[in-house]
């Protein structure tokens, strides 16, 4: 087995990467797989939607508390065996509820799977960063996100066809065999990568590195990025059943938000190894093309709804993949799963604070007043981050210096 000894070190085969791949497919299809299908096994229960609710809220309240946490670890041992460990967390977590045959386990099954993806995401992440030289990371990170947009675009359709053969438990029996084989494959290909000595950081330290405008402005960009997707997958179909369009039309669209997202982000992040774009451009060009996807759906009728998708998935898979380079670019390589790890948090507390805005403000206006708030923040970044740069460079520099 051949080592990597750093992240600078030059691209090695891309088979052997291909399992980082799949790792990501695997938390996007675990995430979305079941939670779209939960709605079947909370039928009959009292208080369903409360249920529902909670049992959507455990997965990605493990992601939150423990993202971070296993990025951490990751540099300390090695991301590998995080990695390994996550995908076999995620299979036992999965195959204890298909031999249990208790229902009731469904709770503890949903906090595992969401734990052992807490270490998996970032642990794959730092991978997919160490293993690619700086001059190639743009494609490996769009190539990574393709994967991930895949299985969000799958998860509901395939978990839904898989629950119509067997039930609940057959998909959890897929997503067990699916992490297991996904774990073997990595276990034989993927590189050892070992830590790094790391000098001593102080909580001081971590603070300032976390609020840094390198690692600040990515992460918003992420934590904005998603925070659209997830209103226009949950959203936009409300819209279109608001001006009478069917379920078809509405899938459609959402169909649309995902594909675009996966086809622009392999795209995106070869356009930045080539010089073509720089990060900074090319982040502010995501943040206001998915503004304007945002703005579009205020706009009535099939034509919002299916301009909205294309431009907030155009505008998040270009945000994507030059994030997580510029995130990757700016850390210490002893430091690369911290950074994923925290990087990830950002992207989950979008997540759910996307969602949370604009239904917010829908109760208090409309849903297009909602859309159209979150566009306005979404324009705001860039500038707002120009002005704290400006006022940055101007308090360095000091007074009466030119």
């Amino acid at each position: 087995m051949t080592s990597a000894t750093d992240g600078s070190a030059p691209a090695i085969s891309r088979w052997r990467i291909w399992p980082l791949y799949a790792a990501g497919f695997t938390t996007a299809f675990g995430a979305h797989g079941i939670a779209a299908n939960l709605g079947r096994y909370t039928e009959g229960h009292a208080a369903s939607l409360l249920v529902l609710g909670g049992l959507l809220a455990l997965y990605d309240g493990a992601e939150v508390l423990l993202k971070p946490v296993f990025g951490s670890l990751a540099d300390r041992v090695g991301a590998r065996p995080v990695l390994l460990g996550g995908l076999l967390g995620f299979a036992a977590a999965s195959a204890v509820f298909v031999l249990a045959d208790n229902p009731g386990l469904v709770w503890a099954a949903r906090l595992g799977q969401g734990a052992a993806a807490s270490a998996f995401s970032p642990a794959a992440s730092a991978l997919v960063a160490r293993l690619h030289p700086h001059g190639k990371r743009g494609r490996a990170f769009g190539s990574y996100g393709f994967f991930k947009s895949i299985g969000y675009t799958a998860g509901p359709l395939l978990g839904g066809a898989v629950i119509a053969l067997g039930g609940l438990r057959l998909l959890f029996a897929v997503m067990a065999v699916l992490a297991l084989a996904v774990a073997g494959w990595a276990a034989a290909v993927v590189p050892v990568v070992p830590p790094l000595p790391k000098a001593r950081q102080t909580v001081l330290d971590l603070a300032r590195r976390l609020t840094d405008s390198s690692f600040l402005r990515p992460t918003v960009a992420l934590a904005a990025a998603t925070a659209a997707l997830s209103v226009g997958v949950g959203f936009l179909p409300v819209s279109g059943a608001a001006a009478g369009l069917g379920p078809v039309a509405t899938g459609a669209a959402v169909s649309l938000l995902a594909a675009c997202a996966a086809i622009v982000q392999p795209r995106a992040g070869r356009a930045l190894d080539a010089g073509r774009v720089t990060a900074s451009a090319g982040l502010t060009a995501g943040l206001m093309l998915t503004a304007a996807g945002l703005a579009a759906a205020t706009l009535p009728g099939l034509t919002g709804v299916l301009l909205a998708a294309a431009g907030i998935g155009a505008g998040t898979g270009v945000i994507t993949p030059l994030a997580f380079t510029a995130l990757a670019a700016s850390t210490p390589e002893e430091r690369m799963g911290q950074t994923m790890g925290a990087a990830e948090l950002g992207r989950e507390l979008g997540d759910a604070g996307g969602p949370l805005l604009v239904g917010g403000v829908a109760v208090l206006a409309t849903l297009t007043t909602g859309y159209a708030a979150l566009a306005t923040l979404l324009a705001l970044a860039p500038l707002l981050t120009a002005i704290r740069l400006r006022n940055r460079g101007a308090t360095h520099q000091g007074p009466g210096q030119s």
